[in-house]
């Protein structure tokens, strides 16, 4: 224990973790590693796993692959070297009165022949890979040291906190307990206590985590510690929206329906329920007193390239300039020819500007012709910029901008989406997505933004089917195809990888050959990001014109690629993909009116890889995928670098606790 401290209690759990006694400035260091700076982070410290020390299982009534945790004393110990290597096995036998344990590390460490002594008493938990003899490999080890404290490490339920090398699980729990002791009067309530009445005190929930009375306390204590979290993220969100709003005045652009009657007249199809919804939507925002900030989801094919077009065209009868950005060259060509398409013969000027298409020295913009001219020309009050990430370089203005939408918003930075807006006098953001967001995600992520779906796909399309085959399957799967293209229909053929690589994926660069001989006489056109510019376009172009029968790509496909006539989609290694991106891929195809088919190759023996191919060929239920996503990734594989920054959270999860976020969604809105 400690000796007596009769200095002035620290007022402030900001201090440093050395404030504590038996922290010094080598243990600082290693807590540093575990992002414990303050003695608030080593409150914060949230346990992974718990034990159960209130009564110790027997050796003897251990089961095989069930975890447990036993006590004994060490009665053998020693090296087990290996023949025609450097390899060597250490082993320790744990006798506790009922039997015998062998407890075994393949990877021999120094330092475990002297800690590993016969004599020593050592608590150890972990699955029993065999009971002839009863053997576990790896098992996690406490040594058990009677001293003041030893009340804190067994009959009780005791916290497994995550550790880092030369930090032992009962040191950190001896500085968690010290900490509590010293500190936990010093945690207040950051939230008004009425809401919270039904969760214990901040402080009570800080001790629950890490020492409860029983196992159901965990949960308690741990929901109001992310109810913290969750309520302190949503006033960001809220203020920052507000804030927001008590600044921007909106730009008039609802329109005047003199653009919108011929345009939707031309269209040539006609809007579903839930586009004209979520239009009306769109226009309310548009004539609202605030700048829209709205978020629109639609699974693949669902036809938000039209919504955006139908906002673009409000903005043009209002007077101002449009921004169009995506996150790719081919995607932002994709919509430069459609909005050219529709909007077109209405007299609206449609303006390109890309890393490799824009003017050169005269700063102006390519035409649909590929001609260039100069913005003093090209700047009547009905433009539209289409663009990639080009559209908010600093020497790029578009002057009388009034709406801003984003294709695939989530491939881009919240900094970036807004230096984009900040060019026009707050103009109105509509941001679209295909990757459906999950409601946690979509609440925790974009709770200043005012979410649209489409739910519902436009008729006289064909069906899409798909199916999980082997390798073993390929010959008949070519034959497959080659019908399929025999019939006048055209594939998409898709590669993880551009060139070889050690992970044994297969390369577009190197299958090429293989495929034009598998689909021979047929013509196979070839694309991926070291493509040239040029020749990229021109390879679209003849696959939309039917010049190319199949198209082998890697994942650059899986936007902006919009080719009715094209009906199987072949993806190999489709266990090298997330959910979300073969959801996309598979969204290149069903999108004319016959039957399309999706083929997932796979070799993987991994269970988990495998449910997750076999969720696609369930479903084609983007929501239904993204939530199966979440709960196999994690949000922080699907966030990305670019948002994932402000979402660390101790206790709060983003998959299961969508009643916490809710709850403090409204927590939040009252308070500010």
């Amino acid at each position: 224990m400690p000796p007596p401290d009769n200095s002035p209690p620290v007022s402030q759990l900001a201090a440093p973790v050395t404030t504590l006694w038996g922290i010094g400035s080598e243990r600082a260091r290693l807590l540093a590693r575990l992002e414990i700076f303050t003695i608030r982070d080593l409150l914060l410290h949230a346990p992974r796993r718990y034990e159960d020390r209130r009564k110790f299982l027997p050796i003897r009534d251990l089961k095989l692959k069930e975890a447990a945790t036993v006590r004994g004393k060490i009665v053998a110990a020693g090296v087990k070297r290996f023949k025609h290597g450097t390899r060597a096995m250490f082993e320790c036998i744990l006798d506790d009165g009922s039997a015998l344990l062998h407890c075994r590390w393949w990877q021999m460490q120094p330092w475990m022949e002297d800690y590993f002594a016969v004599g020593r008493e050592f608590l150890v938990f972990g699955k029993p890979e065999t009971l002839k003899p009863r053997t576990i490999d790896h098992p996690e080890t406490e040594l058990v040291e009677p001293g003041d404290d030893e009340f804190v490490h067994v009959n009780r339920i005791v916290p497994v906190h995550p550790l880092t090398e030369g930090l032992t699980a009962r040191v950190l729990r001896a500085f968690v307990w010290r900490a509590l002791e010293k500190f936990e009067a010093l945690i207040t309530e950051p939230t008004p206590a009425p809401d919270l009445k039904v969760y214990p005190a901040r402080a009570n929930a800080v001790r629950m985590i890490h020492f409860p009375e029983e196992l159901p306390d965990v949960e308690i204590a741990r929901q109001r510690l992310a109810l913290d979290e969750f309520i302190a993220l949503q006033i960001q969100i809220q203020s920052r929206r507000k804030k927001f709003e008590a600044s921007a005045r909106a730009l008039p652009c609802r329109g005047d329906n003199r653009l919108m009657k011929p345009f939707l007249a031309q269209l040539g199809f006609k809007l579903t329920e839930a586009q004209t919804r979520v239009l009306r939507e769109v226009r309310a925002d548009l004539g609202g007193v605030h700048p829209m900030r709205r978020l629109l989801q639609g699974d693949v094919g669902s036809g938000k390239t039209a919504v955006a077009a139908c906002a673009a065209v409000m903005a043009l009868e209002s007077g101002f300039n449009v921004a169009v950005m995506a996150p790719t060259e081919i995607l932002a060509e994709q919509h430069f020819r459609n909005f050219t398409k529709w909007l077109g013969p209405l007299g609206v000027q449609v303006l390109l500007q890309t890393g490799s298409r824009k003017s050169g020295e005269d700063g102006g913009l390519m035409m649909e012709d590929g001609k260039s001219a100069r913005p003093s020309i090209l700047h009547p009050p009905s433009s539209i910029f289409v663009g990639t990430h080009a559209l908010f370089t600093s020497g790029f203005e578009i002057p009388k901008l009034g709406l801003v939408i984003i294709d695939e918003q989530h491939k881009f930075g919240v900094a970036q989406r807004e230096t984009l807006v900040r060019k026009g006098n707050y103009p109105h953001l509509l941001v679209m997505t295909a990757t459906p967001i999950p409601r946690t995600l979509g609440l925790a992520l974009y709770g200043d933004l005012d979410v649209s779906v489409i739910d519902e796909l436009p008729g006289g399309r064909g069906e899409i089917k798909t199916f999980v085959r082997g390798g073993d399957k390929l010959p008949k799967v070519w034959e497959f195809i080659r019908g399929k293209l025999k019939a006048g229909r055209q594939a998409y053929i898709v590669y993880p990888r551009v060139e070889e690589s050690t992970d044994g994926f297969k390369a577009v660069t190197k299958e090429f050959e293989n495929v034009q001989r598998a689909l021979a006489p047929f013509t196979v056109g070839l694309l991926h990001g070291r493509v040239k510019p040029a020749e990229k376009e021109a390879v679209m172009g003849d696959f939309r014109a039917n010049k190319l029968n199949a198209l082998l790509a890697t994942s650059l496909i899986e936007v902006g690629v919009d080719v009715p006539n094209a009906t199987v989609m072949l993806i190999e290694n489709a266990e090298a993909f997330g959910l979300a991106q073969l959801h996309q891929l598979r969204g290149r195809i069903g999108r004319g009116a016959h039957e399309s088919f999706c083929i997932l190759i796979s070799e993987a023996k991994n269970p988990e890889a495998r449910g997750r191919l076999k969720v696609l060929e369930a479903t084609g239920d983007g929501f239904a995928i993204a939530e199966a996503d979440l709960k196999l990734r994690g949000p922080g594989e699907l966030l990305g670098q670019q948002q994932s920054g402000a979402m660390r959270l101790r206790f709060g999860s983003l998959i299961e606790d969508l009643a916490l976020i809710r709850q403090a969604r409204d927590i939040a809105a009252k308070s500010l």
